[in-house]
């Protein structure tokens, strides 16, 4: 009697089952990425609420090619690509705060792609998995993925550098790298940690010496910008220097051991440790120092996550994880608030729009607080500016020039109302003559008659003494407030 036959796998199961497990690290983490980014993109209520930095970039992303170029050769230059980039996506589509966020929410679900290709090489899929989801759902990582500024999209070139790097594809590696150093020239940070690993590698070095060159000419036209550019940065704080004792003891703890594979942790140390690290150090001289500016070395460090998980073995790895997604569960939520950045030139907005009156004049203290309405071109135009030279335009800068002090003085002490936007007390007020003759004619010419708080700004209406009526002709007595 025959034996009975063997059943086989059917190689279509077997094949459908690679697939799955496969498609489970690849698009895992992105998705994760992409859901996080679109919850409550607009942040905040109807309306949604954007910081200055963001407003700088709608301001300037949307001038004609010709003045954006101008203006670049005199300030911001280190900005410069992305303006490029977000000229282009507001010229197809000029969606407002989505518009603006949208290219930062892609760039982080493709860095999120990239950390899971980056542990799936040395480590698996499961690494890979973990890896790319731990850099999803980073906090510092949702706060950048929902901001109109170039940072996610620098992360997304460094990773997928990285990738290259360990592919040993030189020329993609080359190019992918100088993208992200002109995006942002401290990208180039992570040359030094990829060093680490390729050193030896005669296809590194000669891209190194590329990127470098390449990148020469942006490095020198920034370095001319810096003190305007970062003259607002003061030497690293005891909390930058805390925050980075936090990111070494978690990276030693998690490298230590046999677990997370040595190729992995060559890779993640030196690229979540340095670029800060040396940032770090090059502040003590020259204050450059934000922790964004290095957004991608959290990659290294959910490398290392991702890894561990994999490997994890008991209950205990969980219990720890699971500890830890509550703060993070909310200090996500907050991020989502106009709470979480330092002001809300939206709401500066409103605010102006609901107390000011067409052909009132309109201060601002200090200057650059003009970019609170730059942005907001339906409220700014019909106020008379009123220490106001040269537009930002004409002027080639992002806030424009103002007259000198006499001649502010001049125009205040013609003024029957001025509304004066400020920055909230406490704030140290700028020496400068100018800002000096605007406090003095305020004081010694003019009534407060309403003052209105918003995140990051105070909104004063100020009426001439001796007006008909003073501030009860407006009903503005009574020194009101507005949001906190």
């Amino acid at each position: 009697m025959e034996s009975a036959p063997v059943p086989r796998k059917h190689p279509e199961v077997d094949i459908s089952r690679d697939i799955s497990r496969t498609a489970l690290w690849r698009w895992v983490p992105p998705l994760v990425a992409v859901a996080l980014g679109l919850w409550s993109l607009e942040r905040g209520p109807a309306g949604g609420s954007m910081w200055r930095d963001e407003s700088v970039t709608v301001q300037v992303a949307h001038r004609p090619l010709g003045d954006l170029w101008t203006l670049l050769g005199q300030v911001d230059a280190v900005h410069g690509l992305h303006y490029l980039l977000m000229h282009g996506v507001f010229a197809l589509w000029d969606g407002g705060l989505w518009a603006l966020r949208l290219p930062s929410v892609a760039a982080t679900a493709l860095a999120a792609a990239g950390v899971a290709a980056v542990a799936h090489r040395p480590a698996g899929e499961r690494a890979a998995l973990w890896a790319g989801t731990a850099y999803a759902v980073l906090p510092p990582v949702q706060m950048y993925a929902q901001e109109g500024r170039s940072y996610a999209l620098v992360a997304c070139a460094v990773v997928w550098a990285t990738h290259l790097m360990l592919c040993g594809r030189w020329a993609a590696y080359t190019v992918v790298l100088l993208l992200g150093c002109w995006l942002h020239e401290f990208a180039v940070l992570a040359l030094l940690a990829h060093g680490f690993v390729a050193r030896r590698s005669r296809g590194w070095r000669w891209s190194a010496a590329v990127v470098v060159v390449a990148l020469l000419p942006l490095a020198w036209v920034s370095a001319a910008q810096a003190e305007r550019q970062l003259g607002w940065l003061g030497r690293p704080s005891g909390q930058d220097w805390a925050a980075y004792g936090v990111l070494v003891l978690a990276v030693a703890l998690l490298a230590r051991g046999t677990s997370v594979p040595r190729e992995l942790v060559r890779v993640a140390v030196p690229l979540a440790l340095l670029p800060p690290g040396l940032l770090l150090l090059v502040s003590l001289a020259h204050p450059w120092y934000v922790d964004r500016y290095v957004l991608y070395a959290l990659a290294g460090l959910a490398l290392l996550v991702g890894a561990r998980l994999a490997a994890a073995r008991g209950l205990w790895p969980w219990v720890l994880t699971a500890a830890l997604l509550a703060p993070f569960g909310w200090w996500s939520v907050w991020l989502r608030t106009p709470e979480s950045r330092k002001d809300d030139v939206l709401a500066v907005a409103a605010a102006v729009r609901e107390r000011a009156r067409p052909g009132d004049a309109v201060l601002f203290m200090p200057s650059r607080r003009r970019e609170w309405l730059l942005s907001s071109p339906a409220v700014y135009a019909p106020l008379r500016d009123l220490a106001l030279d040269r537009s930002p335009t004409a002027s080639r800068s992002l806030w424009g020039t103002e007259a000198d002090p006499a001649r502010i003085r001049a125009r205040l002490a013609a003024a029957p109302r001025v509304v004066a936007l400020l920055d909230p007390e406490g704030q140290p007020l700028d020496p400068y003559p100018a800002e000096v003759a605007k406090r003095e004619a305020l004081t010694a010419g003019f009534v407060p008659c309403s003052q209105t708080r918003v995140r990051g700004a105070r909104i004063v209406v100020y009426m001439a003494r001796g007006a008909a009526g003073g501030c009860d002709r407006d009903g503005d007595r009574g020194g009101g407030r507005g949001r906190d």
